[in-house]
């Protein structure tokens, strides 16, 4: 296996929502008719009741389903455009909107607590947030866990201290729109909002060849180079 395959973990999940209608056979017994030939009331409300659930049941059909929620968009938001705004759960912290990190360079880091990269990773960020390099950006972690109990174990074992937030499902707006098809992703965003640049696989995020990677991405250079 070859280094960057060893470096990130493809996301291969299906989600499935499937919806079904069963509808449930109605039956009514007979009653005789009046002395006057009519049919006695409660006879008609019972033949009637067939012609209306048909009429409901047919309503069903042809209303447009509203029930399931919209998808998520299909692609990451690329390189030079604006992040939208969610508003993200938090972790070991408050629920904050994304928009309120804007103002000063944003690094992201995607990532889930059965990744082993992920996990490799994790402490070099840390690292980083608390250097006298880093100290310009503000790093924080998104989990794309199912189980939300497992994420929160990893950052308790990992005494994470950067704010770490996670997306949920059937949407996972922040994993399509981060790009994450593969993790870990890391995603640097600028004081606009602006994604510059978007890195796969796990690293030294401490090192002196990664300060100089966001540096020179946060400064123009890395929005022409390809994502590593």
């Amino acid at each position: 296996m070859s280094a960057s395959a060893g470096s990130e973990v493809q996301r291969r999940v299906v989600r499935k929502f499937p919806i079904s209608v069963h509808a449930q056979p109605l039956y009514f017994s007979g009653t005789p008719w009046t002395e006057d030939g009519a049919p006695p009331l409660s006879s008609i409300q019972a033949r009637s009741r067939p012609l209306t659930a048909c009429a409901f049941a047919l309503t069903l059909l042809a209303a447009p389903a509203v029930a399931a929620p919209a998808p998520a968009p299909a692609s990451p938001v690329a390189v030079g455009q604006v992040l939208p705004d969610v508003v993200m759960a938090g972790l070991n912290g408050p629920q904050r909107p994304l928009s309120s990190y804007r103002g000063r360079p944003l690094i992201i880091n995607v990532w889930a607590s059965w990744c082993s990269p992920c996990r490799k990773e994790a402490a070099s960020l840390e690292r980083l947030a608390w250097s006298e390099a880093g100290s310009r950006y503000t790093v924080i972690g998104i989990s794309t866990d199912d189980d939300r109990n497992a994420a929160e174990r990893w950052l308790r074992s990992s005494n994470a201290t950067i704010s770490h937030y996670i997306d949920s499902g059937p949407r996972w707006t922040l994993e399509n729109m981060l790009g994450a098809s593969s993790i870990p992703v890391t995603v640097l965003v600028d004081a606009e909002g602006r994604v510059v640049a978007r890195f796969r696989g796990a690293r030294d995020w401490n090192s002196a060849e990664s300060i100089q990677l966001i540096e020179r991405a946060f400064a123009g250079l890395g929005r022409t180079a390809p994502a590593r």
